[in-house]
């Protein structure tokens, strides 16, 4: 049995030994492989996922994607014949094949962001639940090497409410995808568990004395927020109902503080906020469509011919045409994902220095930007006001106060969101947990706790 946090931003798995939950190495990635996938061609991943399948599975797939599954063996026969790489990639790996080449392949991160969405054709409802089988399919092998024993149970962390507008609804489409990928890749016994509760039992085996919880988990893809009753006494029961006082939970994350802080932080230097002729301001749609990589929608409408149609016919009209020249650049060559990581990148910096410079002269000859901490602070003030929000709410659903507020999450490592949580909390204790890790130690023991 395993802990699978299949996060926003990062995958991680857990077991327990000696009473302890353990981290696992996961080959040459780590603890932690990033959410990310690369194919050198879409239409290929479902011929790799299906290669790795029981012969049983093996079946079954074949009937459900006949089509798919002769329209990849197509590209993989071109692809061979051009002298391209059949193989997929994942982690860090998948980043450095896509840097390489933006305009070729297909990249994808934290696919996660994208299972709640509304509107999804069934073709690409299958092509989410293929991408998901298949990084799956990867941690799974990674793991079972590691341990040089099969896994057949996991607990795996979800958020209160995954990105999508239907509510409800989108959770269990979400639900549905994650359960038929971790099944069709040999999970037999597949349960979840919200991710903050998760990190609330990785910080109750500390706890001497029954202790009021406030959990934020400030994940990739949401915050989540739970009130938990803990303690020793609690820590033992199998059914936690009573002691979970409130939830909430909203999509806002590590990648929507990335999405700001590139909108905000690079986009004038490729010419938001800048002029037309005409005097009036440029229109900013475009700008926000490009660094949306978690909405497929936007990013559909940045890479349509139309839209590009449209940047070039901006050029034409902006008072500095050359800083739209990299916006064109930018939806020419499928450098969304790089500008993204470029803030990212420029946040972790930020959480160890003042000020950073990122170089973006492979979008144009000398071009550079200078980012500080005040400037990702500002960036991200809807964020952290949407978390400030997500936080009361929890507190005034369980009607009571934290007798401490437990924190994690990568984000969390941030000087400016842990300025922002002491504003929040001047009179009650913060402690910062595991910020990648508390929640696949919570999922490992909560998966002892059911398979036992």
């Amino acid at each position: 049995m395993i802990g699978f946090d299949y996060g926003t931003s990062n995958c991680a798995v857990g077991v327990m030994e000696n009473n302890t939950p353990k981290l696992l190495s996961l080959g040459d990635h780590g603890r932690f492989i990033s959410s990310t996938l690369y194919a050198p061609s879409r239409d290929v991943i479902v011929n790799w996922l299906q290669k790795r399948l029981s012969l049983n599975e093996q079946k079954n797939f074949q009937q459900q994607r006949q089509w798919q599954l002769q329209k990849g063996q197509n590209s993989l026969r071109e692809l061979t014949l051009d002298g391209y790489p059949t193989e997929l990639s994942f982690g860090q790996q998948a980043l450095n094949n896509y840097l390489q080449e933006p305009d070729e392949g297909y990249y994808i991160k934290s696919p996660k962001s994208f299972l709640g969405a509304s509107g999804l054709l069934p073709q690409q409802m299958e092509l989410f639940e293929d991408i998901v089988a298949a990084m799956m399919s990867n941690v799974k092998s990674l793991t079972e090497a590691a341990l040089g024993r099969s896994v057949s149970q996991t607990v795996i962390g979800r958020p209160i409410n995954f990105q999508g507008l239907r509510g409800e609804e989108s959770n269990q489409q979400a639900i549905k995808l994650l359960t038929n990928a971790a099944k069709r890749v040999g999970f037999k016994d597949v349960e979840f568990q919200f991710e903050p509760v998760a990190a609330g039992f990785e910080y109750e085996a500390s706890l001497t004395e029954e202790t009021k919880v406030l959990v934020v988990d400030i994940g990739g893809g949401t915050t989540d927020c739970s009130m938990l009753l803990m303690g020793p006494k609690q820590a033992v029961l199998a059914d936690r109902t009573r002691d979970l006082l409130s939830h909430s939970g909203e999509r806002v994350g590590g990648n929507d503080f990335d999405i700001a802080f590139a909108l905000k932080g690079i986009m004038p230097s490729f010419g938001l906020n800048s002029l037309l002729k005409t005097g009036k301001p440029m229109p900013s749609n475009s700008f926000w469509q490009a660094m949306a990589i978690n909405n497929i929608n936007h990013q559909t409408e940045f890479y349509s011919s139309a839209n590009g149609r449209f940047l070039e016919q901006l050029i034409r009209d902006a008072e500095q045409p050359d800083l739209l020249t990299r916006l064109l650049t930018v939806q020419q060559q499928k450098l969304s994902y790089r500008v993204v990581n470029a803030a990212e990148q420029t946040k972790i910096a930020l959480t160890e220095q003042t000020e950073q410079q990122i170089d973006l002269s492979d979008i144009d000859n000398g071009l550079t930007v200078d980012l500080d901490r005040n400037g990702f602070a500002m960036a991200c003030k809807r964020e952290l006001n949407a978390i400030a929000v997500l936080m009361k709410d929890a507190i005034s659903q369980a009607n009571c106060q934290p007798d401490v507020v437990f924190v994690t999450g990568g984000t969390a490592k941030s000087p400016v969101l842990n300025q922002f949580l002491q504003q929040q909390f001047q009179d009650t204790p913060i402690v910062i947990g595991d910020h990648f890790g508390s929640v696949t130690a919570g999922l490992t023991r909560w998966a002892k706790t059911i398979y036992s």
